[in-house]
């Protein structure tokens, strides 16, 4: 039986982890194992102590003393599999893990950490079948609903979540862990408005959770409420300020209104000065140097983490990823590094891929691109990266798989019925977007956009009369492209089925000098650009201001590869592709802005109109 004053000294301890104080906390947890060498749970404490300390080593010898004392403890092997997970070694820790999901009872944590990797893995079935019977009377917490929202989601079934949820609170109004499953369900299923209220419900009922004011935060920055959301994500971190996702929402707000990183990153700076071994808070940083534009800050901010022999594949591809803008060998060897390590990482894998191209090693690259694609067919940026392979070999397949000229379709689009000609329909639809759009903002982070802005909401779920006519008259356009593309082989004939649905829309305001990086849309199908308002400048046809690009790779090759097809935008003009072309635009110059709208499509069993 544990005394009085072992729980005391253990309550302690958990504040003092909980704070940081990992230094004090390993002190005192020594002190408690010594003199109780059979409470497993001080050593498991230990051991994270330890790993928060930086000695990974440690910390698993100690937890594999812990579970040689006691093979049955559901919360030792869930901390060693977690350990193992980050240190690249998936089929341990996945073993472990299973036992302690199957133990006696079930261990939920196990079962957060099991999902969250199969999901990471792109392995949702398995990650489904995980977190599933933990979530189906609503009783996980809002991180093992979130990963189950995720694998429904991931096998197209995010309406199915939405649908599970809505069926829990009906039964148990009171059960605000479910309710909070259903914020998260709805803001997945892209219905932000629904999501909100609900969770703000949930938060004016005492359910003050830091995950819930992160969900809560996130439908508010998607219905485009920044200084709400970040006044919320600023309540989340007060409570757990090591929620690295929490905190990259929040440096993202600050940037769009000061444009300055240090200022986007102080709230991190502070955590990582109590969380010093957090690699999850470092990579958080290191990304958002890297959205701000500066790669060499990005990959400093993580060189020495990195260049631990343990260190975690994770951590070694965030460097990589900051590398490959500057030095695709130094990307190259991280990403070796983190395939070693942990051999089904496809971020990993990913990397190495385009590394090899920036090096010109375009023939090495092409094993890892089948490897890649065998999973993930439909991965526009994958094939993106074997196109453009193939395009440094000299490859005949480039010339199928990206035939321009027969790919790219520009068209005009028609007056909706309610308007008596596109001027006057545009003239109310630019009113429309103007307002949705910052005038004094900064271009969000992680997109390809440069001098300008970016809506947030999805623009298909936009009320507003104009926005929604917009929608509708694209599905004329829609057909035909489907009609001219035909059926058969390759990524993008054979998924036409006749059939589409919308899948994310955005509206972009460039101004002089603005511009986009060439890129591809990873879960597009087919892309495209829908242009409102041009600077009179644009009309000028020897100039190449603004114009649409297509073929540019936005990774460094050897050779370097240009674009190889363009097309002139035109007021009223949609031009839709292959959502893996790599695009972008040419600055232009002019006091006046360049407005448009876009979308991606994919194929749907009931079409979208």
């Amino acid at each position: 039986m544990v005394s009085q004053t072992l729980i005391d000294a253990m309550r302690r301890v958990s504040a003092l982890l909980q704070t940081g104080d990992f230094r004090i906390a390993h002190e005192q947890l020594e002190t408690i194992v010594v003199d109780n060498p059979d409470f497993v749970e001080a050593q498991r404490l230990l051991a994270g102590a330890k790993q928060a300390l930086g000695d990974a080593a440690g910390a698993e010898k100690l937890l594999r003393e812990a579970l040689a004392r006691d093979p049955d403890w559901m919360p030792t092997l869930a901390t060693l599999g977690e350990l193992l997970l980050s240190s690249g070694r998936g089929a341990e820790a996945e073993a472990l893990l299973q036992r302690a999901v199957a133990g006696s009872p079930p261990y939920p944590r196990a079962a957060l950490l099991l999902a969250r990797h199969y999901n990471d893995l792109q392995r949702p079935a398995q990650a489904l079948a995980v977190a599933a019977p933990f979530c189906v009377g609503g009783k996980a917490d809002a991180e093992l609903a979130a990963q189950h929202i995720a694998a429904l989601a991931a096998l197209g079934r995010h309406h199915e979540a939405v649908t599970d949820c809505r069926r829990i609170v009906a039964a148990a109004p009171d059960n605000l862990a479910a309710a909070h499953a259903l914020a998260i369900a709805l803001d997945v299923a892209a219905e932000p408005a629904e999501a909100e209220r609900v969770a703000r419900d949930v938060l004016a009922r005492g359910h003050k959770t830091a995950a819930l004011y992160n969900t809560h935060a996130r439908t508010l920055i998607a219905l485009g409420a920044f200084e709400r959301a970040e006044a919320t994500l600023r309540d989340c971190l007060r409570l757990e300020p090591r929620m690295a996702d929490a905190q990259s929402n929040l440096a993202r707000l600050i940037w769009m209104r000061t444009g300055d990183s240090a200022q986007a990153t102080a709230t991190l700076d502070r955590a990582l000065q109590t969380f010093a071994n957090d690699d999850a808070l470092w990579a958080a940083k290191a990304a958002i140097l890297q959205g701000a534009g500066d790669a060499r800050a990005a990959y400093a901010c993580l060189a020495a983490q990195a260049a631990h022999a343990q260190a975690a594949p994770a951590l070694l591809v965030r460097a990589g990823l900051s590398a490959l803008e500057f030095d695709p060998a130094i990307a190259l060897t991280l990403a070796e590094r983190a395939l070693r390590a942990s051999p089904s990482d496809t971020a990993a894998r990913k990397l190495m891929v385009a590394a090899q191209l920036g090096i010109g090693d375009a023939r090495g690259a092409l094993p890892h691109c089948d490897t890649l694609l065998a999973n993930a067919p439909d991965d526009q940026y994958l094939i993106a990266l074997q196109t453009t392979a193939w395009r440094l070999l000299g490859d005949e397949r480039y010339a199928e798989f990206c035939d321009y000229a027969q790919l790219v379709l520009p068209q005009q689009l028609e007056a909706p019925p309610s308007w008596t000609d596109l001027a006057s329909f545009f003239a109310d639809l630019k009113r429309s977007l103007d307002r949705l759009h910052n005038p004094h903002g900064h271009p969000l982070l992680f997109q390809s956009l440069r001098h300008g802005t970016e809506t947030t909401e999805d623009l298909t779920r936009n009320p507003d009369p104009a926005i929604q006519a917009l929608f509708k008259t694209f599905a004329a356009p829609i057909r035909n492209y489907l009609a001219h593309i035909g059926h058969g082989f390759g990524p993008l004939r054979r998924r036409n089925n006749g059939s589409w649905r919308f899948n994310g829309s955005w509206s972009v305001k460039l101004r002089t000098s603005g511009y986009h990086n060439s890129h591809v849309h990873p879960r597009g199908w087919i892309s495209s650009a829908c242009y409102i308002d041009l600077p009179d400048s644009m009309a000028n046809t020897q100039s190449q201001d603004g114009v649409l690009t297509f073929g540019e790779p936005s990774i460094a090759t050897i050779p370097a590869l240009r674009s190889e097809h363009a097309i002139r935008p035109g007021v009223g003009m949609l031009v839709l592709f292959p959502s893996y072309f790599w695009h972008g635009t040419v600055p232009f110059s002019s006091e006046q802005t360049r407005l448009t709208v876009a979308f991606d499509v994919v194929p749907s069993r009931q079409n979208a109109e």
